[in-house]
């Protein structure tokens, strides 16, 4: 790799307006082949509930499917929302996919519902009361039955003992966040960190507390940063931004409390001519030495070892010639894979 740090996807699984979910998630599994053969390091599924602008419900659905058909990218959760889930079925659900793509499987752990509150009580077993925030004793549970470091004295020290002998080998775990809280943890826990500035992008600060209060680990022995930026790369930097526009809309939307699929360019552009423009959150948009110089940018200030690209776009082409021109620039795979 000729880049300075690595380079990975973070896919959503966009539902175009238009389309349904089927098409989202075959237009997922082709993207993810062609990062596979462009040379991207990971390529990780995100988890979001009752979208109908994004169809990645069950990043643990998806990851079999997406390291099947891929050869050597490796593949994992951006995240799994873990106040949703038993610790332990997690690590079951993880252990398997580990056994299905031996040394390739990310476990992204997220503190995030993924979605509005009614949603999240609505994904509760038990509706008698709101679940309490115990995310970092979820954490631990998790971290003990996937390193095989339950307490022998622990009510379920029996079932560690079975993950480790019958599920294979263990996931890579990963903490991510967009808050000073989810940095201390992972620097606690001693696991790799990555940071959404595509949700915050006022992290470097809480990228440089991670890697002063990291703990070395049995999963880590360094700090390791990853960030994961907006990007859009297009042959002009003028068309880029049209690219923009339906995510744009989108995301106003959502302030709103609207949830809407992802409209067309044109329809995103009308819309956005009536109202005045928004700088926002970082946004690596234009052509592909464009977005390098602004990926470099964002690299520089959070000291970051690898950098996930993520984006929503309605025509799948246009998304998979964005990567495909981001990994021509930094050199990852030779010009006859680029399609």
């Amino acid at each position: 790799m000729h880049s300075r740090y690595a380079l990975s996807v973070l896919d959503q699984s966009p539902i175009a307006e238009g389309s349904t979910p089927a098409d989202a998630v075959s237009n997922t599994l082709d993207l993810a082949r062609h990062c596979d053969a462009l040379g991207f390091h990971r390529y990780w599924l995100a988890e979001h509930h009752a979208s109908p602008g994004l169809a990645g419900a069950a990043p643990e659905v998806l990851i079999g499917p997406v390291a099947l058909q891929t050869k050597r990218i490796r593949v994992g959760s951006g995240g799994i929302m873990l106040p949703h889930y038993s610790p332990f079925k997690v690590a079951e659900t993880f252990r398997l996919l580990a056994a299905l793509a031996p040394g390739r499987i990310d476990l992204g752990i997220g503190r995030a519902l993924g979605t509005d509150g009614r949603t999240a009580f609505a994904l509760q077993r038990d509706r008698s009361h709101v679940m309490a925030h115990d995310f970092p004793e979820q954490l631990a549970e998790l971290l003990a039955y996937l390193g095989d470091t339950m307490p022998a004295n622990h009510a379920f020290a029996s079932l560690s003992k079975s993950l480790a002998t019958g599920g294979g080998e263990s996931p890579a775990p990963w903490l991510l966040g967009s808050s000073m809280d989810s940095a201390i943890w992972a620097a606690e826990a001693g696991l790799p960190y990555c940071f959404a500035d595509f949700i915050n992008s006022d992290g470097a600060h809480m990228a440089a507390t991670y890697r002063q209060q990291f703990k070395p680990s049995a999963w880590l022995a360094q700090p390791y940063v990853a960030v994961a930026v907006w990007a859009i790369a297009a042959p002009t930097r003028q068309e880029a931004l049209d690219l923009a526009a339906p995510s744009a809309m989108m995301f106003a939307h959502l302030r709103q409390g609207l949830l809407i699929p992802v409209p067309s360019v044109e329809k995103a552009l009308e819309w956005q001519r009536s109202r005045p423009s928004r700088t926002g959150r970082r946004r690596a948009i234009g052509t592909a030495a464009e977005v390098r110089a602004q990926l470099d940018e964002a690299r520089d200030r959070y000291g970051a070892d690898e950098i996930m690209l993520v984006n929503i776009l309605p025509d799948h082409q246009a998304r998979v010639r964005s990567y495909a021109l981001v990994a021509e620039e930094y050199g990852l795979a030779e010009p006859a894979l680029v399609p």
